[in-house]
C-alpha cells in the first residue's frame, strides 16, 4: 500500500531535527513571491522553492471582501499572519470578491513586479485523468505573464507518490479545516493528516491529497516554522456543500 512506503519515509527521517535540511548545491537567488493559501501543497511548494531559490521576499495572500478570511480555504486573517510570523516571511494581504479576484491578483504582481519581484511560485498539482486541471497552471501562467513575470510549479510534474512521500518527508504537519459533505464525513475535521488516514481516505476512493476539493488543510507545524502553531477549534458550518471548522490562533 502506499501508506506502507510514506511510513517507511517518516521512519527514515525520524532523526532529524527543526531546521532546514543541508543541501550539496547552494540555491539560485531569485526575487519571488509565494502564492500561500495556509494549506499543506502552498507550504510543500514554499519548501521546494526555498530549496531551490532561497528565501521569497513575500507570500502573497487573497482575503474575502471583509478582509476576515481568506478567499480560498476560509482560513482567519490572523491564522494566515501567524504562520507567515512562525516562517519569518512577510505576507501581503488582498482583498477580493470571486468577480474581481483575478485583476487584484495581477494588480498585486504588477506591483510587485515594480518593488523587484521576478517569479511567482505557486503550489498546483497536475491530476491523472483529469485534463481539465491544466487550467489551474494556466491560470497561474496568465497572471504572471500580465505582470511581466515568470511562474514557477514546483509541484506539477510530480506523481501523487512522489508527492506524499516528500510531504511526509519533508515533516509538514497539517489539520483537515474543511470536507465536501457529501464525499467526507464531519468527523475528519480537526484531524491531522497522517498516513493512516490518507490511506483510509483511499479506500473510500478519495483522492489522497484532496486535489479535486475533497478536503482542506491548514498547516501548523514545519521544520520552516520557528515555532509551531496553537490552534483552538471553533464552530463547524456547513457552506456551498463544504463543513468548514474554524479554527483560530491561541
Amino acid at each position: 500500500m502506499l501508506a506502507t512506503i510514506i511510513k517507511q519515509t517518516i521512519r527514515d527521517t525520524h532523526h532529524l531535527t527543526r531546521k532546514m535540511p543541508c543541501f550539496m548545491s547552494q540555491p539560485k537567488k531569485q526575487p519571488y513571491i509565494v502564492s500561500w493559501s495556509g494549506g499543506k501543497d502552498s507550504c510543500l511548494a514554499l519548501t521546494r522553492a526555498i530549496q531551490a531559490f532561497g528565501t521569497p521576499q513575500f507570500l502573497l495572500n487573497m482575503l474575502t471582501e471583509n478582509a476576515e478570511r481568506s478567499r480560498s480555504h476560509g482560513l482567519r486573517k490572523t491564522v494566515i499572519q501567524a504562520q507567515a510570523d512562525a516562517l519569518g516571511v512577510s505576507i501581503l494581504f488582498y482583498s477580493a470578491t470571486w468577480d474581481d479576484y483575478e485583476n487584484t491578483f495581477i494588480t498585486a504582481l504588477q506591483g510587485l513586479k515594480n518593488k523587484g519581484i521576478e517569479m511567482g511560485v505557486f503550489g498546483d498539482m497536475k491530476i491523472e485523468n483529469r485534463p481539465g486541471w491544466i487550467a489551474h497552471r494556466q491560470w497561474a501562467e496568465h497572471v504572471c505573464h500580465q505582470a511581466k513575470i515568470m511562474v514557477h510549479e514546483p509541484l506539477w510534474d510530480d506523481t501523487e507518490e512522489r508527492l506524499l512521500t516528500d510531504f511526509w518527508a519533508s515533516r509538514i504537519k497539517a489539520k483537515i479545516i474543511s470536507v465536501k459533505a457529501n464525499l467526507l464525513d464531519k468527523k475528519y475535521l480537526g484531524e491531522s493528516l497522517t498516513p493512516a488516514l490518507v490511506d483510509e481516505f483511499i479506500q473510500q476512493g478519495i483522492h489522497p491529497l484532496g486535489e479535486t476539493g475533497e478536503y482542506h488543510t491548514v498547516v501548523f507545524d514545519s521544520p520552516l516554522f520557528s515555532y509551531p502553531l496553537d490552534l483552538r477549534h471553533g464552530e463547524c458550518i456547513l457552506r456551498e456543500g463544504y463543513r468548514y471548522l474554524d479554527v483560530e490562533k491561541i
